[in-house]
């Protein structure tokens, strides 16, 4: 297992928003589908989490809510993820995320499939929170749900 070194201090500084419409650029964006799975979740937000992006495959742990979190990322091989997988049964969601560039951030959009098909939501990370304060939404943004539990997807995965 390697430890990514790509999440900065290892926190997680980001916002998600409902979105009013679909950029027009969606369609030529790079996108990928994800599996995800929940291996254990806790009440106070503690939750360690299997997913599958493309062909990459992580296991990640994540401590707290909201805007600010830890978060911990180790990659696994395709044979490590398969035999964690089934220890998400009953706790899985699927999307299509698309990323989309945008005044020097990534903006992340996620489409889900299965019965939470229709739901589409945009999350934004941060390198610093004087950034994430200072971020002015696009207009095709909606209301923000950042740590709106309705929207977690621990919470969808749990549904």
């Amino acid at each position: 297992m390697q430890v990514d070194n790509q999440t900065r201090n290892n926190r997680e500084i980001e916002r998600k928003f409902l979105l009013r419409q679909l950029p027009d650029q969606l369609k030529r964006s790079r996108h990928y589908v994800i599996e995800q799975g929940y291996l254990a979740t806790e009440p106070a937000g503690r939750q360690v989490r299997l997913r599958k992006k493309g062909k990459t495959a992580s296991l990640t742990f994540k401590v707290g809510r909201g805007a600010h979190r830890e978060e911990r990322e180790i990659k696994l091989s395709p044979k490590q993820f398969a035999a964690l997988w089934p220890g998400t049964a009953g706790r899985r969601l699927r999307k299509v995320r698309y990323e989309i560039p945008w005044k020097n951030l990534l903006i992340e959009i996620d489409v889900y499939r299965g019965r939470h098909g229709g739901l589409v939501v945009a999350e934004v990370e941060f390198p610093d929170r004087v950034t994430c304060r200072k971020f002015t939404p696009p207009s095709w943004f909606g209301r923000e749900v950042t740590g709106e539990k309705r929207y977690s997807n621990v919470r969808l995965a749990n549904e």
